[in-house]
């Protein structure tokens, strides 16, 4: 099991279900190397100590107060064992609404209870797993969403590891895995979806629809055609749109959920012909003209500027450093929740731009 690239969501025993129980012994038996962590008495503690604050003292010890809590349930049943196949490891958590209390109390009050509650309703897809890792896993950490959909067909190169923060033991694995295992290990309890084959014209409609229209898209994607497609479908199903660049902190936002006719890339390509069989059949020519119109030619930084034209002549693709990518995933993030929670409305395009910010000229 440990190799089955179709593992890349944590496993769930509830040792009070005896069909769950049989499961899990078989599982432990079966698996001679597995790796048991049990630390439930620490997040009992931490449960306990958050729900103390601002109470009376009382005379009972911590470990009365988990017995109290526990109400006759033994230890090892209480809350759920998470099984990582493909780490051959299974983890003690406690169950699915205190994991959340615990993981998110320190989040207040710059996220509020009632704010959590219904980011926990939210649905987010992210398309493109380089930059998009990056912010997936930020949104996940904030636990600002309830289910999040990825999508890309790339497996990892070693030429990735610049930027997305992974093992060199995953190379050659789908960026998707990846990406969706280390939210599992993150939160096992969130919804995840994934699309392994990337976005096409053939699934961007289930991605942005099925089992619930996604409440924001986050497009991260290398492909023109792709990029162009995702904001028709979007401003189709009125879903808003962000894309992270990597380059002076720039950020698009474009809200087709308010503005039903906001055009993409605010206006930038207007009168271009963008159906896919012209967008597919481009030269490199051709892409860097639209891609110049894409991101505004003029605004992009000196070092991006020089390297543009180099793209599929001297250099794969544009480069993209860990820094601008982290920057990225925490900007993307937090844009991202005020979005879902209804506190930024704006269509635009923005900067946090650190050299300019940040310089000996400021």
């Amino acid at each position: 099991m440990k190799n089955n690239l179709q593992n890349y969501k944590a496993i769930i025993f509830d040792l009070t279900n005896l069909d769950d129980v049989y499961q899990f012994d078989s599982l432990v038996l079966q698996h001679k190397n597995l790796t048991v962590i049990d630390e439930i008495t620490a997040q009992l503690t931490d449960l306990i100590a958050i729900r103390q604050i601002g109470q009376a003292a009382t005379e009972l010890t911590m470990k009365d107060l988990i017995l109290k809590h526990l109400n006759g349930v033994k230890l090892s049943k209480y809350g759920n064992w998470a099984y990582y196949p493909w780490r051959e490891t299974i983890v003690h958590v406690l169950p699915e609404q205190e994991f959340i209390e615990v993981k998110t109390n320190r989040n207040q009050n710059k996220i509020t209870k009632a704010q959590q509650q219904l980011l926990g309703t939210k649905k987010v897809g992210v398309i493109g797993l380089s930059v998009g890792q990056s912010v997936a896993t930020t949104i996940v950490m904030e636990r600002s969403v309830g289910e999040i959909r990825l999508a890309d067909f790339d497996n990892l190169d070693l030429s990735n590891c610049n930027r997305i923060r992974t093992s060199v033991s995953n190379i050659g694995v789908p960026k998707a895995i990846i990406t969706a295992r280390e939210i599992a290990e993150l939160d096992p309890y969130l919804k995840v979806k994934i699309y392994t084959e990337g976005i096409t014209e053939a699934n961007i409609t289930d991605f942005l629809t099925a089992g619930g229209a996604l409440d924001l898209v986050i497009e991260e994607c290398d492909s023109l055609d792709i990029k162009v497609l995702t904001r028709i479908k979007a401003q189709e199903h009125k879903i808003p749109l962000i894309m992270e660049m990597s380059d002076r902190g720039m950020i698009d936002v474009e809200r087709y959920d308010l503005q039903e006719d906001y055009k993409m890339f605010h206006g930038a390509l207007e009168g271009l012909d963008l159906s896919p069989e012209v967008l597919k059949n481009m030269n490199p020519q051709e892409k860097f003209q639209l891609l110049a119109k894409m991101v505004d030619i003029n605004s992009v930084s000196k070092k991006m500027l020089e390297s543009l034209p180099q793209i599929g002549v001297t250099i794969k693709t544009w480069p993209q450093l860990a820094s601008a990518v982290v920057l990225g995933g925490g900007v993307s993030a937090d844009v991202a929740r005020r979005i879902l929670l209804n506190e930024f409305t704006q269509s635009g395009r923005y900067y946090v731009d650190v050299e300019n910010l940040i310089s000996d000229n400021s």
